[in-house]
């Protein structure tokens, strides 16, 4: 049997995917109990227990998810998305010989992936430098939509045939927390988190040793006019501020900006606000304030970005 990339969430026993139960061995637990995960019809497995659970719906509303989609689909952050592929290229691309000498997988987990716009895109770039994403977020409004758009595109864990001549990225959709990931220690080749939380412990042990990890934060200035619309008081963005908790375990290798101006219609507007925080922080009147402005002209803004490229430190 293959060495089991995932780890059950409740005892951390190998645990071995299936098209229709996932299920772990239970040779960890203390009384060798198996625990079961069925795989959900749009082909997500939903690994969060519920003592992981914060809130009865944790993560995304299908509102924010929605309104993502549409914001995104239309190419808004398409810039981000582009520089975040091409990171990954470069950084895997120098690995993979040396990996398909050794008969390894190339592994990459994508947390906080929410409906797969990124992820999408990294599993463009194919077999020759990623075999599987592991596409992971704590909101399952999110896996479902990233599910059926992977399983539309015969991209799904399940859906690959061992015999098929030509082998493409797998994705593997996952309900679960970025805390508690349910994956074998060192399993992992890289790791993007775009605008996501940032766990130095939890991402260098699923990490290879020397592994990557690209983070993705809105850089300063970013949506400066649209929240200078819509709060009194504005906070400018502390990008750089998780470096520091990070320095232990792993080492900068770069930093990249990309910016992009856009001009919006209310409609847009109204999708960039429900999905950001500030559809919940900003006060609702000032909300439709800046709306009913936008229905008579388009609002100008621009989204300014910072991507960190990281290597795990080899002794962590």
């Amino acid at each position: 049997m293959l060495v089991s990339l995932f780890i059950c969430p409740l005892c951390q026993s190998p645990m071995q995917p299936a098209p229709d139960t996932w299920r772990c061995d239970g040779s960890l637990h203390p009384k060798q109990t198996s625990h079961p995960f069925d795989v959900a019809r749009q082909g997500y497995v939903n690994l969060l227990p519920v003592q992981q659970k914060k809130s009865k719906s944790p993560g995304d509303s299908q509102a924010s998810i929605e309104a993502r989609k549409r914001f995104l689909n239309a190419g808004h952050y398409e810039k981000l998305q582009t520089l975040i592929v091409q990171q990954m290229q470069q950084l895997l691309a120098q690995d993979k010989p040396v990996a398909k000498k050794n008969n390894q997988s190339t592994n990459w987990l994508d947390i906080g992936c929410g409906e797969g716009y990124y992820t999408q895109a990294m599993a463009q770039m194919g077999s020759d430098i990623i075999d599987t994403l592991i596409a992971a977020d704590i909101s399952k409004p999110a896996l479902v939509e990233l599910a059926k758009v992977s399983k539309t595109a015969g991209k799904l864990w399940y859906q690959q045939s061992k015999e098929a001549s030509t082998k493409t990225t797998i994705i593997y959709p996952l309900v679960t927390s970025a805390a508690h990931l349910p994956l074998r220690a060192r399993s992992v080749k890289g790791i993007s988190s775009i605008f996501s939380p940032i766990l130095p412990q939890a991402f260098a042990e699923v990490l290879t040793d020397n592994g990557y990890l690209i983070i993705a934060k809105p850089d300063a200035g970013h949506l400066a006019s649209m929240r200078e619309a819509l709060f009194d008081d504005v906070r400018e963005h502390d990008s750089d501020k998780f470096l520091q908790e990070l320095s232990p375990k792993f080492t900068l290798i770069e930093t990249h900006r990309v910016s992009a101006a856009m001009s919006l219609s209310a409609s847009e507007l109204a999708d960039l606000m429900t999905m950001t925080p500030y559809a919940y922080r900003a006060k609702s009147e000032k909300r439709q304030v800046l709306l009913e402005a936008v229905e008579k002209e388009a609002f100008n803004t621009e989204a300014r970005f910072i991507v960190y490229v990281l290597q795990k430190a080899s002794d962590s």
